[in-house]
Order: structure tokens, then sequence, then C-alpha cells
């Protein structure tokens, strides 16, 4: 009874804080305070319920049968937008706080909202190798179903919360990615609604054209109601190298070189300066050195970033085994490396071990309570950024991101981009390695200014045929947006399916400069 009198008086000392300082300054200066005490439960309570349904359908075995009644209803709310007289575009309902992208859409105000409620794995086929799923199916919903029956994904993008259709009509890259290439060339076949409310499937075969033209659309061609993955036998473990590089020049040669090697499975970079950084390679294993096992997605383990800092400060290599599922997840906790800027003391051994069970707390949750002071605070003195790159212009690439940014630690993802049709692909006719560098933090550059920086930093990628994830911040004009990505396929089929009425350009659903 004690001990509830005294949670009850300390959280009755907080809200006097809090109505002292004033819930806004709190929130804005104080945010671990609201993300500790709040956010922190509440996520834990999202994952409780989400974890209950998907056992309740797997135990029902409900998902298969209900799939097709989902569709239908779908199908159903087009037919009534088109008897409405296609007044406006059309858009899925589901609110734009909880998708991961940082990008608050403002357009789900004024389209359409077409209610999708897909969020099952429908079929798991051995024989093809392939899992068939809906489009709100997560990352970590996937790997959990799929790990205990001896599968996984060849491509598994980091966050747990990643969801199959953000990354299949956005993109997905994994340390995988340079054998696989992005999430959307391990998909086999798309199923979609299109505007007339049809119900269609694509894939390499059969309608080959909106097969490649789907990724990178962001749901501008029509509405993802399932889609079909490669799958690729399990392994426990991951046998992970780690290995310090100094001096830029022979960090972008030693990650180069890693990146060629088929043999390695996995394939990352760190940069934690312009001229420091950790080269980690890993292949899956059965059989890990018992004395070597790291279990670092154990909430009361150090933040991965941090764990892999110390070989860097100590200068030395080091070989580890890590759970296959830790593995694939290891910047989950820390949301790579933007916790520490909300929770600073949140690598604490104290904290990890009495309330890292709890973490990280939900992005979708962190968008809806961040309120607009915090949204401007974060548009003008923070950037969450990938540009992919092509793998010859890496060093160039660094120099610029260092100069315009100033922003560390950096992350590096090599992956292999086919010469597919579609928005993305490379300047020649063959399949090229790129690289991710991904920026996630608030820029030390004395000279950042949100959107001249940003403009400049877009202009150089388009300089080398690279490629600007579209979850993040744009602030191209249309004519360097199309400049950029291949609109050829994308502006066909638009004109082909009587999508002009029916969906937003995809830069107009993007692009800052098309939205302000």
């Amino acid at each position: 009874m004690s001990a509830l009198w005294s949670v009850g008086a300390g959280l009755l000392l907080l809200l006097l804080w809090v109505r002292h300082r004033g819930l806004e300054a709190v929130l804005v200066h104080h945010r671990w305070v609201f993300v500790c005490f709040f956010l922190m439960p509440l996520s834990i309570l999202f994952d409780i319920y989400y974890q209950l349904r998907a056992w309740a359908v797997w135990r029902l075995h409900s998902a298969p049968r209900q799939h097709a009644q989902r569709v239908r209803h779908i199908q159903q709310q087009v037919q009534e937008w088109k008897k409405e007289g296609s007044k406006r575009y059309m858009c899925t309902g589901r609110p734009g706080w909880l998708t991961v992208s940082l990008r608050v859409g403002k357009y789900k105000k004024t389209h359409k909202n077409i209610m999708i409620n897909l969020m099952d794995v429908l079929e798991v086929d051995s024989e093809r190798q392939v899992v068939r799923v809906e489009p709100l199916v997560s990352m970590g919903q996937l790997t959990a179903y799929l790990n205990p029956m001896g599968w996984t994904i060849p491509v598994v993008p980091e966050l747990d919360d990643l969801t199959v259709g953000g990354l299949i009509m956005g993109t997905g890259i994994e340390s995988s990615s340079h054998i696989y290439g992005l999430f959307q060339h391990t998909c086999v076949a798309y199923e979609l609604v299109l505007a007339d409310g049809s119900l269609v499937r694509c894939s390499p075969t059969e309608n080959s054209d909106l097969f490649y033209a789907v990724p990178w659309s962001c749901g501008t061609l029509g509405f993802l109601v399932a889609a079909e993955i490669k799958m690729i036998p399990a392994k426990k473990y991951v046998k992970i190298h780690y290995e310090p590089v100094r001096g830029l020049q022979k960090i972008c040669e030693k990650f180069t070189e890693e990146s060629k090697k088929k043999e390695n499975s996995f394939v990352e970079g760190l940069m934690y300066s312009l001229d420091e950084a950790v080269i980690m390679t890993g292949v899956l294993t059965d059989e890990p050195e018992q004395s070597k096992i790291n279990r670092i997605g154990n909430y009361y383990k150090p933040w991965f970033f941090k764990h892999v800092e110390k070989y860097l400060k100590a200068d030395r290599t080091g070989v580890e085994y890590i759970p296959s599922r830790h593995y694939y997840h290891r910047h989950t906790r820390s949301i790579f490396w933007e916790l520490q800027d909300i929770i600073p003391f949140g690598n604490n051994p104290v904290f990890r071990y009495l309330f890292g069970w709890m973490v990280p707390p939900k992005i979708s949750l962190l968008k809806l309570t961040q309120g607009e002071a915090i949204r401007k605070l974060y548009e003008q003195h923070h950037v969450v950024q990938d540009m992919l790159v092509p793998m010859k212009s890496l060093e160039k690439s660094i120099q610029t991101f260092h100069v315009d940014l100033n922003v560390y630690p950096i992350w590096l993802c090599p992956f292999i981009l086919p010469n597919n049709p579609g928005m993305v692909h490379p300047k020649g006719n063959e399949t090229e390695l790129y690289v991710d560098i991904g920026a996630y933090g608030e820029p030390k550059s004395k000279q950042f200014e949100a959107r001249a920086s940003m403009r400049q930093m877009e202009k150089f990628v388009r300089s080398v045929h690279g490629f600007q994830m579209l979850y993040a911040d744009c602030y191209m004009t249309r004519e360097e947006f199309w400049d950029m990505f291949d609109g050829s396929l994308y502006h066909k089929l638009r004109e082909e399916m009587n999508c002009k009425d029916a969906f937003p350009e995809v830069y107009d659903k993007i692009c800052k400069a098309a939205r302000h």
C-alpha cells in the first residue's frame, strides 16, 4: 500500500510541475517526461493488443476466410466514390499519425478515405517459398510468424512497425540488400483494387507494367490489398564481424569491397565522424560459439549503435553471434539513434534495466502527440533522410553530407539496383551497386537551414543519378522531382487506368513544394 501511495504522490507532484511549467513547455523542453510516463506505457498496451489479435487470428485461421470479404468491402467503397461523382481524390483511411514516416499528411482531411483493415498473414507456401500477406502486416509481426517455421524473408527492413504496404508503395532496405536488392525486388506479385473498383493481380509475367510501376508510387495507382514475398530458410544466428576503419578513403574502399562479396549475408557501416567508421559483415549460421553469443535485442542490453562504437573506441576487431531475429531488429530499440534526442539517458544501464522493456515508444504515438511547436522545431533543426547513391559516388556523397548536414552517426547500407522498368533504376542498362546513406539527427553544420540545405543535398543526389527516399521531407520542384525519378511508365499507367481523377500524382502527395 505504501508503494501505491508513493507512486500516487509522485504522479501528483509531476502533474503539479507540468501545470506550473505549462504543457507545451514540458513537451518541447522536457519531452522525455511525457514519453517515459505516458507514451512508453501506452506503447506497451498497443503491442499487447496487436499481439493478442495476431494470436487469435492464427488460432482461428480466420485471415484467409475474411480477406476476400474485406477486399469486397474496399471495392464497394470505391464504387460508392464513383456514384458520388468522383469529386475528390481517394486515399487510405489509415490515420496519418499511424505511419512510420515523420511527414504529416494533410491530404487525409480533404480526400475520400477508403478504409483498409488488412493486417494479417494469409498463406505460407513452402513449395514455392512464398508468403502471401496483407499490406498492414508489420516486419515485427512477419518475422515472429515465419521464424518458428524455419523461414524468413530476404530483406527485413529495420524497424518493427514498418508495414509491407509502406515498404512496397515507398521502399525498404536492409543489410542483405547487396544480394537481394530493395524490398520491392523480393516481391513476386501484388494484388490491387484499382480506380474502377476492379481487383487485379500483377507480377513480372502478368500485368507486368503495373507490377513494376507500383513501387515508389505511394498509393497513387491503386489500393494494395495483398502481396507475395519470397522466403528463404532461416538460421538461428548471424555471425557478425566488427572492423573499425579510419580515413574516409579507406572506409569507402573497405565498404565497397565487402559489399561486392556475395558470401557476406549482411553488410553495414556506421560512421561516427568523417574519418571514423565500423564496417560490419555477417553470415547466417546455426553453429555459434557459445561464449560469443550476444542477445543484443534483450531489453537491458546497450543500444546497438553504442555497442558498435565500443569497437571503434577500443580500436579492435571483434566477432559475435547474434540471434537472427535480434539482428534483424537491432536498431529498433533506439530507433537507430533517434531515441537519444528524446530520452538522453535512455542508454544508461539503470534506465535500461528498470524501463528498457518498455522501449521504444511507438513512432506513431510520438507523431500524434508532438504538437505544432515540436513539429516546427524538428522541421527546422532535425533531419531524417535516406539518400540512395551509386557506390562509385560514396566518398563524394559522404563529404557532401558532412558539409551540408554534419550529422553523425551516418548509416551506410549497400544494395543492388537492377535495371527494371519503373521509377527507380540505374542510369545505364545494367544492374549497379548503390548505397543508402542515412542521416538521422540534429545537424551540426553552422550554415544548416532546412529548406536551403536539403535542396542543395537533393541537387547533389540528382547530379550523381541517385534517389531520395520519399518517406522524408522533399523540397524539389515538380521538374526536379521527375528529373530524379523516371516517370514514363508511371504516367502512362495513370492515363490508361484513369487514375488522374482518382488519386493525386505522387509528387503532389509527398513533396513540400506541392503541399504548402
